[in-house]
């Protein structure tokens, strides 16, 4: 009868290749044995060297490196706290030294939700490789012809429907995995593929970027930002808003600066976007802003190009005296996203090689948008905000701009310790 229900449970077991579903065998990756990674098992021997280029950065996770490329899968740790005896949870990384901050990783993380076959894929969406964009020029810059425009604003506009959607399941007491599962249904219903690692990225208080959905519940008094990055009939699209969870969150005068000053600071970079605005001047403009409410410009990520690739030229600085180059021409779409924090502009990635969070554990917010000369333009401050922008031949477009029931908005600043926030909205400080 063991032997019986060994061979059951081998049976059932995934083969790793990429773009394999098939069961897997006995074969196993002798790196990964080394390394302790156990269920790491493949079909064949040939399904093996197949994906070895995109399986061994596999190995790098369990080492502690950073990857070359985005996360294809993450890899629990050998060494993890004892699960709640209730719950079940976990914090997969007992050892490492958290930053300051209220937010941890609470696991097991839930099994990654399938995007059916029939949903077109970019092609990193099972290896984390983005070949074909790792091909292109550096400082070649697409110019989109009228059908890719269109194009860039039908995704766009369901990314904003996917955004909303998530937004609204927002309130104290769910997980970031469930709101995972609402962005992953949304998807799913609009024929759009967004996976990777998640559904999206849910980056809270702390957590600067790239956040992974997890048991985490959220509480009154976070703010939580959602990060939607979607492909429809080979366009991309990138959107994120930070928002209030909760009445405590918004009675929290850092918390509103934050984020509001990061709108803002959107808002004044988009009202640049024309024909022959050099690329550099959205970066002064964002730092200009934030350095009035005492926020400071984390450096380290920016706005990129984006099209039929995620991250093609150009690259966006948010910070001021930057050498960017080339100017806006109508036609290019990319994204401008600045992430700002009350706190100092450094942050520490967390073990699983992915998770971005402030140094000292001060709140941050991003906001970023598409928009049509096209320009995606993301902001982020610990506070995030992001739209997806369009250059036309007279200004801009903002592809992924909020509707009359997009949830969340602006709302006044508080009184802060850092300074005084006058009737119009204006800080001193």
């Amino acid at each position: 009868m063991a032997d019986d229900a060994t061979e059951t449970t081998r049976a059932k077991k995934q083969c790793l290749g990429a773009d394999c579903d098939k069961d897997a065998g006995d074969l196993q990756c002798p790196t990964c044995l080394k390394l302790g990674v156990k269920d790491s098992f493949f079909c064949s021997q040939d399904c093996f060297k197949k994906s070895w280029s995109q399986h061994k950065a596999l190995h790098k996770s369990a080492q502690g490196k950073p990857q070359d490329a985005f996360i294809h899968r993450i890899i629990t740790p050998g060494l993890v706290s004892d699960p709640d005896p209730v719950t079940g949870h976990f914090n997969p990384f007992p050892t490492f030294t958290f930053p300051p901050g209220t937010v941890r990783p609470v696991y097991p993380l839930s099994p990654r939700r399938i995007v059916p076959k029939s949903i077109p894929h970019p092609d990193w969406s099972e290896t984390g490789i983005p070949r074909a964009e790792n091909r292109l020029s550096k400082t070649k810059i697409d110019l989109l012809d009228a059908k890719a425009q269109d194009a860039m604003r039908k995704v766009c506009r369901l990314s904003r429907e996917v955004l909303d959607i998530t937004a609204a399941a927002i309130k104290p007491g769910v997980t970031s995995d469930y709101l995972d599962e609402v962005c992953h249904n949304a998807c799913v219903e609009r024929n759009v593929s967004a996976n990777f690692p998640k559904s999206l990225c849910i980056s809270v208080n702390e957590v600067i970027c790239h956040g992974i959905p997890d048991q985490r519940v959220l509480l009154d008094g976070d703010i939580v930002n959602l990060d939607v990055s979607i492909y429809h009939e080979g366009y991309h699209a990138d959107l994120n808003e930070t928002y209030y969870v909760g009445d405590k969150a918004k009675a929290n005068p850092d918390a509103v600066r934050v984020i509001e000053t990061t709108r803002e600071a959107l808002d004044k970079a988009i009202a640049i976007v024309k024909p022959g605005t050099p690329i550099r001047e959205f970066g002064r403009v964002i730092e200009e802003h934030a350095k009035s409410r005492g926020c400071s410009v984390i450096a380290t990520w920016g706005g990129h190009g984006i099209h039929t690739e995620f991250h093609p030229p150009p690259w966006i600085p948010h910070y001021a005296k930057n050498k960017a180059v080339g100017v806006c021409k109508p036609g290019m779409a990319f994204t401008i996203e600045p992430i700002l924090t009350v706190g100092k502009p450094r942050e520490v990635y967390w073990p699983d090689k992915w998770t971005n969070a402030t140094v000292d554990g001060k709140l941050n917010a991003q906001f970023g948008t598409c928009t049509d000369i096209p320009y995606l333009m993301i902001l982020s401050a610990d506070m995030r905000l992001e739209h997806t922008l369009l250059v036309t031949e007279t200004g801009v477009e903002i592809l992924t701009a909020r509707t009359a029931s997009s949830p969340g908005g602006p709302i006044p600043l508080l009184t802060s310790t850092n300074g005084t926030a006058d009737a119009d909205g204006t800080s001193k400080v």
